[in-house]
């Protein structure tokens, strides 16, 4: 029988044991104790986050994907009514119909499945997620580069890093710290729906990698001088790479190229 580390190595689980930062976690996850919202909790674990958010949900369903975890989970909250202990893979379920966020320490390992999930999902309102802290720097510009999954969502969604836990306050504890990464559904998108067509296949193009620069990839679909003028409409130099353009420049390209 595998010892309780090693099963936690297999599952990508790395416990959260500093009750300070769930609490943290938890009002970021739900700011509003007056408007408590309908909460899914990605991985409960031994339910240190759980206990937090369920203080400040409306209902909160608590996805466990370990047994081993589940009947003390289940006695741990046998008293808590709205508190939904649910066996299974957080990706299997079936996102609710009507508003819900999301919040949870995150496998690392599954983080890009759970974004993609929440992403996909219509009525998720916001996600607040303990992933791996590049991850979260990464998607949210922090290291001054943009990655294509965050341009071409930022119509619809907002990236926000709100900070940096260490990685000892985690058992096991990982190789490298967690962030806390926040991804927001707009409550009215940037671009209509139609624009949202043109925009994704201009962002595509331009991080096609073609030609080493973001101006030369755009002037494979259009003629240079609208490219030069929708560059100095969006202040960028003619060199810049693709990375380095943030959501807001290349907002401001696809409306000089659409226009």
């Amino acid at each position: 029988m595998a010892r309780p580390t090693q099963r936690a190595r297999t599952l990508s689980q790395n416990f959260l044991t500093d009750r300070a930062t769930a609490e943290r976690v938890a009002r970021l996850a739900a700011p509003d104790p007056g408007r408590p919202p309908l909460l899914l909790e990605v991985g409960a674990g031994n339910g240190a986050l759980t206990e937090p958010l369920a203080r400040r949900s409306r209902e909160l369903y608590a996805y466990e994907i370990d047994p081993r975890l589940l009947p003390g989970l289940r006695a741990r909250f046998a008293r808590t009514p709205h508190v939904h202990v649910v066996a299974g893979d957080f990706l299997a379920a079936r996102p609710p119909r009507t508003p819900f966020s999301v919040a949870g320490n995150v496998p690392f390992s599954r983080t890009a499945d759970i974004v993609d999930w929440c992403l996909s999902a219509p009525g998720l309102t916001e996600a607040t997620l303990l992933t791996q802290l590049e991850y979260a720097r990464k998607r949210t510009g922090d290291y001054g580069r943009w990655t294509l999954l965050t341009v071409l969502t930022w119509p619809r969604h907002e990236w926000r890093l709100l900070g940096r836990v260490g990685r000892h306050r985690f058992r096991p504890a990982p190789r490298v710290d967690a962030g806390i990464l926040r991804i927001q559904r707009r409550p009215a998108p940037l671009l209509t729906a139609a624009a949202r067509r043109t925009w994704a296949d201009l962002v595509e193009l331009g991080f096609s990698g073609v030609g080493g620069s973001l101006h030369a990839s755009l002037r494979r679909a259009r003629p240079r001088r609208r490219v030069d003028a929708a560059f100095r409409a969006a202040r960028l130099d003619h060199g810049v790479l693709v990375g380095e353009v943030a959501p807001d420049r290349w907002l401001r390209l696809h409306e000089e190229l659409t226009a």
